[in-house]
């Protein structure tokens, strides 16, 4: 009988090392730690309404640096753990999870060192938007200029600025802070600036003025600060994973089926870093060549300074992205011709296309094993060439414009005759106002009389009465302008509080049937010859907040499409995700006009031409197509409070509303007299 053989001493102790790591606890102070930037926006925004500015400003300052902090800590972490604790040549199933495990436990105690349990530090996705967005530089700008700091209130308006240029009145703001006594041209600063776009900026500012030394030393900057950035931002990627699609409690895949899963999409977060990189603030598509261009400039820029050893050297990186480049080829032959000599591509853009290279391939392996679709963008797409007689690139035309990768569905032309409007409004008070033609546009209805004025006030009480349940947001700011309050519920919702006791059963009903009158006007007025299902219903109210509207311009709710992304710059609208795609019409019933402002308006693609307003009023309907077609908006709520039913439908049965078929199945058991016998299985979606 074979003898049996014990565990290697050394892999056995590698296995109890990394287990005590995992289990160890940090005994630190907890004065040590960084304070949640949620908690801080959360206590800023409380200050805001409080008329409290100076505590506004201490708390967002707080909260913007410890967003940058908690950001940095992870990255330092991440990086420093994964040169600590690398994987060798010797590959084994137990030796790779020893440096896994070894890795989580770094990364567990250098993280939590900074700031404290992690666990604290799980940030909501509506605050990780609004930083994103960079809302609370709308609130800071506000609150310095109320304590009458507009150097200060410049650079934050500024910042906010960057990233929302259709803001009205922020641009307003911008303007008078350029008349103040004190404000000067530098205090117009982005402070969320990103290092590597920011050199790139003022590199081509210089080539364009003809200063090539300049210009040489800031496009060196621009690569060492983007191949950092390339680095921190993977190593972001690598924080949980949303598994969409997947119920974890009853997750019931393999180890290596999970442990690709989740790998999966990270390293299509890493391999997406190219675009983000490439994408500027307020920018739906990355700058078409971004990372190719800081070669091209640099080979002309070392040209003119007569360095032709590194022009080539740049001339030979370009061709590493483009190959086939003519217009490139012809300046390496001219750069091999009068040096003599020939060179090599830079080594960090060849590390760096290799291991995009070897993502893409393992990518496109991975969502074969996982059933999902992936198409890779074509990050680095270069149109047209130069007109140069020289066979030397001349200048930086076009070197701003934004192209849209070449995935992107242009969805704005509309083949009229599949579209037809005109059919039976269905019930008898219903009154035609306006058709599409009156509308200035396609697929557009106005409707008056949908439903009567005790009906509005009953669903006026009901959305005060359920404030905020249900709707995803805070409940004291809109998501779209701090100068209004916000509250609202889904028809769920408030069928969970009629049961409850907490509000009329009839009103809930009331919303209920409501809805339904709606989809079904709008699927018969316009003819669909289909079932047209909920994808996603709201009772809400917008209220003007006092001592907030003085010179006030901006929009309660920004120019947008409803499935599609808005790009008004370019005049198109892009179908593709974040926007709801699945979306194919709108509805907005009116429960009241008694308040100043909030008119909705129809735009053309340029979000600035407005093709039509209705003054909103009870029982009046505004029903459209949801794509690019119809750019829509709403004024500012100056005075008073605008309460509405928001609809949106689809045609795809696959991405009808669950909460609604849930709605669905209380009214029947309601009419069955069997209410609630087996619960609410509530599944709450922010949709908005």
């Amino acid at each position: 009988m074979e003898p049996k053989r014990r565990m290697d001493g050394n892999l056995c102790s590698l296995v109890i090392l990394s287990v005590a790591l995992l289990s160890a606890d940090l005994l630190l102070s907890s004065a040590a730690f960084l304070e949640p930037f949620d908690l801080l926006y959360d206590n800023a925004v409380q200050a805001f309404y409080s008329s409290d500015y100076e505590s506004v400003v201490r708390n967002l300052e707080g909260a913007l640096s410890s967003h940058r902090e908690a950001q940095r800590t992870r990255v330092r972490c991440r990086l420093r753990c994964q040169d600590q604790q690398p994987f060798d040549e010797t590959f084994s199933d137990l030796r790779f999870f020893d440096v896994v495990l070894r890795r989580a436990a770094c990364m567990k105690a250098c993280i939590e060192a900074k700031l404290g349990t992690q666990s604290v530090h799980k940030v909501s996705d509506e605050v990780i938007q609004d930083f994103n967005r960079r809302i609370p530089y709308n609130y800071l700008q506000l609150a310095y200029q109320k304590l009458k700091q507009p150097e200060k209130a410049a650079a934050a308006a500024h910042t906010y600025f960057q990233a929302n240029p259709e803001h009205v009145e922020m641009g307003q703001h911008l303007e008078q802070y350029k008349n103040l006594q004190g404000v000067e041209e530098n205090h117009f600063v982005d402070r969320e600036a990103r290092p590597h776009q920011r050199s790139f900026t003022a590199a081509v500012k210089l080539y364009d003025r003809g200063d090539y030394e300049g210009a040489v030393t800031l496009f060196e900057e621009a690569l060492v600060e983007y191949y950092r950035a390339d680095v921190e931002c993977r190593a972001l990627c690598q924080g949980p994973q949303k598994f969409e699609g997947h119920d974890h409690v009853r997750y019931r895949y393999s180890l290596h089926e999970v442990v690709s899963d989740h790998f999966t999409q990270v390293l299509h977060c890493e391999h997406e870093c190219v675009r983000d990189l490439a994408t500027r603030p307020s920018r739906l598509s990355p700058m078409e060549n971004y990372l190719p261009l800081h070669y091209d400039y640099l080979q002309f820029a070392y040209f003119k300074v007569n360095r032709l050893e590194e022009a080539l050297q740049c001339a030979l990186t370009y061709l590493l992205f483009h190959e086939n480049d003519e217009f490139m080829m012809d300046n390496v032959d001219y750069y091999r011709e009068i040096l003599g000599l020939d060179s090599n591509p830079r080594e960090e853009a060849e590390r760096y296309l290799r291991r995009h290279h070897l993502e893409l391939e393992l990518l496109l392996m991975g969502s074969r094993i996982m059933g999902v679709d992936f198409s890779d963008g074509n990050y680095w797409r270069s149109t047209g060439g130069r007109d140069d007689s020289n066979r030397i690139p001349s200048g930086t035309d076009g070197w701003m414009e934004y192209v849209p990768i070449s995935e992107k569905k242009n969805i704005t032309v509309i083949v009229s005759q599949q579209l037809k409007e005109g059919g039976p409004l269905l019930y008898d008070n219903v009154q035609l106002v306006q058709t599409s033609v009156a509308l200035n546009g396609t697929q557009r209805v106005l409707l008056d009389n949908v439903i009567s004025e005790e009906e509005c006030a009953e669903l006026r009480k009901l959305a005060h009465a359920v404030t905020m349940a249900g709707d995803g947001y805070r409940g004291r700011m809109s998501p779209h302008t701090p100068n209004e309050k916000f509250e609202g519920a889904t028809v769920l919702k408030t069928l969970q509080y009629g049961y409850e006791g907490r509000v009329p059963m009839s009103s809930a009903r009331l919303f209920y049937d409501t809805s339904e009158r709606v989809r079904r006007i709008v699927e018969s007025y316009f003819m669909l010859n289909t079932t047209l299902y909920f994808s996603y219903t709201h009772l809400v109210c917008r209220t003007a907040i006092t001592g907030q509207q003085d010179h006030r311009n901006d929009l309660s709710h920004p120019i947008h499409a409803d499935n599609c992304l808005l790009d008004p710059d370019a005049n198109e609208c892009w179908k593709e995700p974040p926007a709801y795609t699945f979306r194919d019409y709108s509805a907005l019933l009116y429960l009241n006009g008694d308040f100043e402002g909030g008119e909705f308006i129809f735009t053309e693609m340029d979000a600035k031409t407005v093709t039509a307003s209705i003054k909103p009023k009870c029982g009046r309907l505004v029903g459209f197509s949801s794509g690019g077609e119809n750019p829509h908006g709403v004024k500012a709520v100056t005075s008073g409070q605008r309460c509405a039913v928001a609809l949106w439908f689809t045609l795809d049965p696959l991405y009808r509303e669950l909460e609604r078929l849930q709605a669905d199945e209380v009214i029947q058991a309601m009419d069955t007299q069997s209410v609630w016998s087996q619960g609410l299985n509530i599944n709450p979606k922010d949709e908005l």
